[in-house]
């Protein structure tokens, strides 16, 4: 008989997320497949400009209020004032190139209803917008920082560089209070835009573990934090209103300063996937690992 391995700290899966168009809003659920790339759907579509660049909340944060709804063969996409937009799984337009960040990608245009749904929500009185909405094409590879994986070859879809981020209760407890001391309201982890919610570790607990071992019913899961999540102005948007406010980068500015990324503010950890691709993450399911002391 086995016995059960012995780790620093052990903790459940809280809460899953995933965020089927880029930047906006994420999708809850009690369970998601794991794929090469993160969890299934995640990331998979993308808004674009004219020139085939990505754009985000960072530069129109209306985006926040646009909430995907996954259903059985399609995804439904809800905003305020606007007829509800439906995107077959199994259905793409033309082939084309779209660029995030530094990578430009083969995708596929999801065509000129999507296109004029996304443009008509985003776009301002004063500045109009032409938009278009892309999806990954699966037959291309875009890789993780090798640098930051240490030479793993961990492929993406549209995230912003990562296949999966991971976050603890506790470290948003600890900035709730902060936030509290300094008179301002709490926020919810849906700022924060993690793709799993870790319950019973410490704060931050999450950038010292070496690997998390999840124990699923297909077998054990193998995840690596490689890299602290430094923050943008996007957590500091309401995702229910789409206003932003200083507030949360302020706070985490006083205490969350990582050497490891030249000085920026860092909340989560970017993780790869070792082992268990095709298996089930659950919420509940048991997690631990062993902490690195150096």
């Amino acid at each position: 008989m086995n016995e059960a391995p012995e780790f620093d700290v052990r903790a459940t899966i809280a809460r899953l997320f995933v965020y089927p168009v880029k930047s906006c809003a994420g999708v809850e659920l009690d369970e998601a497949l794991l794929v090469e790339t993160g969890l299934e759907f995640d990331r998979a579509w993308m808004v674009v400009d004219e020139h085939g660049e990505f754009v985000t909340q960072r530069e129109l944060p209306r985006m926040a209020l646009i909430r995907p709804q996954l259903r059985h063969s399609e995804m439904v996409l809800r905003a305020p004032g606007m007829l509800a937009l439906h995107i077959a799984f199994d259905r793409v337009e033309q082939a084309t190139r779209v660029k995030v960040w530094n990578d430009e990608v083969a995708a596929y245009d999801m065509g000129d209803i999507a296109a004029q749904w996304f443009s008509d929500f985003l776009s301002e009185p004063e500045r109009p917008r032409k938009l278009r909405l892309a999806r990954f094409d699966p037959e291309q590879q875009r890789l993780s920082s090798l640098k930051w994986t240490e030479g793993v070859e961990a492929p993406n879809q549209f995230a912003d560089g990562f296949p999966l981020l991971v976050a603890s209760e506790a470290s948003l407890a600890e900035l709730n209070e902060r936030l509290a001391a300094g008179g301002h309201a709490a926020v919810g982890i849906e700022r924060f835009r993690p793709n799993v919610v870790l319950a019973g570790i410490e704060a931050h607990d999450e950038d010292r573990v070496e690997t998390l071992h999840i124990t699923t019913a297909e077998g054990e899961v193998l995840v690596r934090p490689v890299k602290p999540c430094a923050r943008c102005p996007i957590p500091d948007i309401d995702p229910q209103t789409a206003i932003s406010s200083p507030e949360v980068g302020d706070t985490l500015r006083s205490y969350r300063a990582d050497p490891r990324v030249d000085g920026a503010i860092t909340f989560g950890v970017n993780t790869i996937v070792l082992q268990g691709i095709e298996h089930a993450l659950r919420v509940g399911q048991p997690v631990g690992g062993n902490l690195r002391f150096d």
